[in-house]
């Protein structure tokens, strides 16, 4: 939203149409359509749609998300501060969920019994709702979605624990550039100068946030500015602007790191076929590095 507000899209001579997607699965259905050329999609949902028989070859050509922002967020009240206080508690988990999906491997990970929670499938409707309510005691979601959505709703910040899978040897990238394999094909400069917008954008979101959430709200409808700009400082702090992006620039992956998310997926998905990072990310689009760099 920076780049088209900023006009970082026409300096690079794109005329860019942006549309709204109903989630990443949705998405990606799009551009392994044709219908959108690119799009924004959870990377792990790209991983598991690849997988399937017939898959179109869609890849991840920018990571925007360095740590993946799934979390557990509960309530210090009811006894949980750290992950293991998840025993004897009872966990909403909105099926499909992303976050969901990864808690086996962050479950086994952290020697969490699963029989010794209650597990109660929930829609994200009511997810907040019931959590405030107190008729659960943690869900699974966003760490920058559910934790700022329940403050907003009146649970005090100092009841609210943010267990971030990232802080809890979760290795999974988050969101990325996905792109249309034949656009691509046709229009590399395109896709390369989409990019060079995009981590224009991401730099001036990082260097004024506050700046960047006036840009958001005016193409957004009944966002309050307090809450939004405490929700993309969050973004920016737990998922950006991370040591490997501080250290490798913006947009890129590790291939061990990669190697190591796919073992997590696996802990809830069975893969027909392992992918490797070239299956699914394509770094010939990406600036030099050292334009990507961020302090």
């Amino acid at each position: 939203m920076v780049a088209s507000a900023r006009g970082l899209f026409r300096a690079e001579d794109l005329n860019v149409i942006t549309g709204q997607a109903n989630g990443s699965a949705d998405a990606i259905a799009r551009v392994a359509s044709g219908s959108s050329d690119m799009a924004l999609a959870d990377i792990n949902a790209l991983i598991r749609y690849r997988d399937k028989e017939g898959a179109a070859p869609v890849k991840a050509v920018f990571v925007l998300y360095n740590k993946a922002p799934y979390a557990i967020v509960a309530r210090k009240s009811r006894g949980i501060v750290t992950m293991t206080d998840i025993e004897g508690k009872t966990l909403g988990l909105v099926d499909g969920d992303p976050a969901a999906r990864l808690w086996p491997a962050m479950a086994r990970r952290n020697s969490v019994k699963p029989g010794k929670l209650k597990v109660d499938k929930i829609s994200p409707a009511v997810r907040e709702p019931m959590l405030s309510a107190g008729q659960l005691d943690a869900v699974t979601g966003f760490s920058f979605l559910s934790a700022i959505n329940l403050r907003d709703r009146g649970v005090p910040a100092n009841d609210l624990v943010v267990l971030r899978f990232s802080d809890f040897g979760s290795e999974v990238y988050g969101h990325a550039l996905i792109v249309n394999p034949k656009f691509a094909s046709a229009n590399p400069e395109a896709v390369k100068a989409f990019i060079r917008a995009t981590v224009a954008g991401v730099r001036l979101t990082i260097k004024n946030p506050a700046h960047a959430v006036d840009d958001v709200l005016a193409q957004m409808n009944g966002g309050v500015r307090d809450v939004e700009l405490a929700r993309l400082r969050a973004v920016l702090n737990d998922n950006i602007v991370t040591d490997e992006a501080k250290k490798n620039g913006l947009g890129g992956i590790d291939g061990d790191r990669f190697d190591a998310s796919i073992g997590q997926i696996a802990d809830d998905h069975e893969f027909r076929k392992r992918p490797s990072a070239g299956d699914i990310f394509d770094d010939a689009f990406l600036p030099p590095a050292g334009t990507r760099k961020i302090n």
